[in-house]
């Protein structure tokens, strides 16, 4: 059963317990996750990886499915949910669980086994959550500033827009610092927005992401050696290179079937900035499926790193950054 990400009421008066959240929008995963949660607080809150269960599957069925009469009933979020996990799926189905179970997939084609089940079954729930757009952060942002009666202009919009590299969770955090620090203001200026939200002296992360996904081994370089990265900025690199690799992905893919490069770069959506093509098109060629899913995999990894020893976040992004832009893919 489809239901449209805006309909989240929807979905929590929904009486099916075992959703699908599927694509790359991860803030809005997190808020529906958080919504979900919220309602249900009485509910204990398990997290697994989908290779976790698929390694030691008689585990996890005895935790879902062997629990005293005493205990809570849960909340299961299976993260990086695929094909692979369909069968246990619907296993669970026929056990009739009682247990709310959220699955969270990246983007997922449309014959994806996974995906085509949670649409066509009335017994579940599919919900798909796309990326914010340029359009989508601005209106949060005008909204933003309308409310809290803070003055600013369109350019200081942009400015927050172009920081946060279309992620509407990085945006919310900045406005959010913007909301704290006028408290006991009525104007905030762009100078003061710059100094707030760390803009100054940095190099555009965006920068550093794409030279490094090009291979451009001397312009990583020369960005790293220039900025001294706060632990913030490292999650935000590891984040937004998590997103752009996934994207890269994508077009990928798409170029494999349409066998046109200019096509891939045109009809993609969200569309790309023509000042962004030609690094795009180096990134395409430089990378395959195999060596980026592998890459993506690594910075989740990298992030749990970071969280756990986050002293050395820079240390460790810095290394990682370098060994992607030394990278010679195996095509």
């Amino acid at each position: 059963m489809i239901v449209k990400h805006f309909e989240i009421k929807k979905i929590l008066q929904n009486s099916k317990n075992i959703w699908l959240l599927h694509g790359k929008n991860e803030a809005l995963k997190n808020e529906i996750i958080l919504n979900i949660t919220n309602t249900n607080k009485e509910f204990e809150i398990l997290t697994y990886d989908e290779n976790q269960i698929l390694n030691d599957l008689d585990n996890f069925f005895n935790e879902i499915l062997n629990g005293s009469l005493f205990e809570n009933e849960k909340i299961i979020i299976i993260k990086r949910a695929s094909d692979k996990i369909l069968n246990i799926v619907e296993e669970l189905i026929d056990k009739n669980t009682k247990d709310l179970i959220i699955l969270n997939s990246d983007m997922l084609e449309k014959k994806s086994k996974l995906r085509s089940y949670f649409e066509k079954s009335k017994d579940v729930i599919s919900v798909a959550v796309y990326p914010e757009t340029l359009q989508n952060l601005a209106i949060i942002c005008q909204n933003f500033f309308k409310n809290n009666k803070i003055p600013v202009s369109q350019s200081d919009i942009n400015l927050l827009i172009n920081k946060v590299g279309g992620e509407k969770e990085y945006l919310m955090n900045e406005l959010n610092k913007i909301k704290i620090y006028c408290i006991t203001k009525k104007k905030i200026t762009t100078e003061e927005i710059i100094k707030l939200t760390n803009l100054i002296d940095n190099h555009n992360i965006s920068e550093l992401i794409d030279n490094c996904l090009a291979q451009n081994s001397k312009k990583t370089i020369n960005i790293l050696n220039e900025n001294n990265y706060s632990n913030d900025e490292v999650i935000m690199i590891v984040k937004m290179l998590i997103k752009k690799c996934k994207r890269v992905l994508g077009l990928i893919e798409e170029f494999s079937n349409t066998k046109d490069l200019e096509k891939t770069i045109t009809s993609a959506r969200p569309p790309i900035f023509w000042k962004d093509k030609e690094i795009i098109k180096t990134q395409i060629i430089k990378w395959n499926t195999k060596d980026l899913k592998k890459l993506i995999f690594d910075l989740n990894d990298l992030e749990l790193c970071i969280k756990k020893n986050s002293l050395l976040s820079y240390n460790f992004i810095n290394d990682f950054i370098i060994s992607i832009a030394n990278l010679k893919a195996s095509n």
